[in-house]
């Protein structure tokens, strides 16, 4: 699958009042492109349109897949993987239960050992997830992230929680999935440690 976003005069309102306008943005696949920017100014909202979660006051966003236009909100989140600060760990299922059942609902072939041990979760695996810490617990999201299958990936802080190795995994997982031909859209406040490109949200509108 080749894939391309396209986001054309953007604007964003929340709460009545606009965080940004006119957002425009091109990008191509295998591209990471790092949203930064002080907290309030619409990098989570941003990420959340792009999904099909939030709808823009203006503009519009366009993905192009193997030369088709998608333009209509869920198809594009049906393509979109998604981490956000909610993990989606059920607290009573063991890491390994979980990853299994995401596999099977992702259709993934992937083994759930090979999961495990990718993600430094293979100590974990019959550990409940509410006994994690909140890097383990992230870690976790990131396998989920992985088995998705989906081109598009929308990353909000995805650094958060994790030490020196947690940001190195980050940092192959995004290289691995650009590499594959994928796009990363990735919400931060510190360096993700890799080449792209930048788009940088001021406060004023």
């Amino acid at each position: 699958m080749t894939i391309a976003l396209a986001i054309d005069h953007l604007t964003c309102v929340r709460g009545h009042r606009v965080l940004f306008r006119d957002l425009s943005l091109a990008v191509g696949a295998g591209t990471l492109v790092a949203v930064e920017g002080p907290n309030g100014v619409g990098k989570t909202s941003l990420l959340r349109m792009v999904a099909g979660f939030l709808r823009p006051a203006a503009g519009s966003i366009t993905l192009h897949r193997d030369g088709t236009l998608v333009t209509d909100g869920e198809e594009r989140g049906a393509l979109a993987g998604w981490l956000s600060h909610q993990d989606a760990v059920k607290p009573q299922m063991p890491v390994r239960e979980q990853i299994a059942f995401w596999a099977d609902l992702f259709g993934a072939s992937r083994a759930i050992d090979a999961a495990l041990s990718a993600f430094g979760l293979a100590a974990q695996a019959d550990v409940p997830g509410q006994f994690l810490s909140a890097g383990q617990r992230r870690r976790l999201a990131l396998v989920r992230l992985t088995l998705c299958a989906r081109p598009l990936w929308l990353l909000d802080e995805p650094l958060a929680a994790l030490d020196v190795d947690g940001k190195a995994l980050v940092a192959r997982t995004i290289a691995a999935h650009c590499g594959a031909g994928g796009i990363v859209l990735a919400a931060t406040h510190e360096p993700l440690g890799l080449a792209g490109e930048t788009l940088r949200l001021g406060g004023d509108a």
